[in-house]
């Protein structure tokens, strides 16, 4: 299994935690698949980003 990453990096920490709960909560009001694991990273230049794993 790989992490998908989420295109978009936020500024703070909070951001990408909004985010990532959201799509804890609410993958089924867009359709999507529900992730297996959703966490928030740091990128080496300090900003927040979003990876999640799709079960199979």
């Amino acid at each position: 299994m790989k992490w998908i990453y989420w295109s978009k990096l936020y500024e703070s920490k909070f951001q990408a935690g909004c985010l990532a709960k959201r799509m804890e909560e609410d993958w089924w009001l867009y359709g999507y698949d529900c992730p297996q694991a959703v966490e928030v990273y740091r990128s080496k230049k300090g900003r927040f980003g979003v990876r999640y794993i799709l079960p199979h």
